[in-house]
């Protein structure tokens, strides 16, 4: 039971695994589609990130869709510099496991992300998703730019009456000036596309999130 306690509770930064300052090895390139994993990124394009339980399965949320460019798994919004994923999992880093979006803003919008950031999760389940429990697995949204912050919190409060209309208690995802992004491991990148059959413990709530379609003119 304290083992399980420490895994939903934040730690505080002088409690945090100290960590390295040499990132991790990655992938170079994208398993689906090629592209460079850490850049350049496309002129034009734009970033987004958000955490949504595991990283494995909302990677492939976002890779679906068309108009986003390259995604990455990694861990954000901790303590620990260049964490390693066994690290990431004894709570003891802060980080969430999140998912790196570059997309191509004239052909999906920044709303159309966010809907299916809500609708491919429960965001009501606090330090856990589904089976996967611990702090890792937090809903997360990090905005790149007030923009960003404006529609994520217009879509956070249009979800709310959505979800509470059907049952559902308050949404417990935060939202967060983007940190630093720390590149998770080569077997981690587009996992569920190296292996098909893989676990994947996102499930949504089957609510419709009302923010539109999302899809913008070309």
């Amino acid at each position: 039971m304290f083992s399980l306690r420490k895994k939903i509770e934040m730690p505080a930064p002088e409690e945090a695994l100290p960590g390295r300052d040499a990132p991790l090895r990655t992938a170079e390139r994208h398993f689906v589609n090629g592209a460079p994993l850490k850049g350049p990124y496309p002129e034009g394009s734009e970033k987004a990130m958000f955490g949504l339980g595991c990283f494995w399965g909302a990677e492939r949320k976002f890779w679906q869709v068309p108009g986003v460019l390259v995604t990455a798994s990694g861990y954000a919004a901790g303590y620990t510099p260049n964490p390693t994923y066994e690290e990431v999992c004894t709570g003891r880093t802060g980080h969430n496991e999140v998912v790196l979006v570059v997309y191509d803003p004239k052909k999906v919008s920044y709303e159309a992300l966010l809907k299916t950031f809500w609708e491919s999760h429960d965001p009501t389940q606090g330090m856990r998703q589904g089976n996967d429990i611990g702090t890792q697995y937090r809903s997360g949204i990090y905005v790149f730019g007030e923009a960003q912050r404006k529609a994520a919190e217009a879509s956070k409060a249009a979800f709310e009456r959505a979800l509470a209309a059907q049952g559902y208690g308050a949404i417990t995802t935060e939202i967060l000036d983007a940190p630093e992004f720390y590149f998770a491991e080569d077997y981690h990148q587009q996992y569920l596309a190296k292996n098909p059959n893989g676990y994947c413990g996102l499930g949504g709530t089957g609510v419709s999130c009302p923010i539109g379609t999302g899809i913008a003119a070309d």
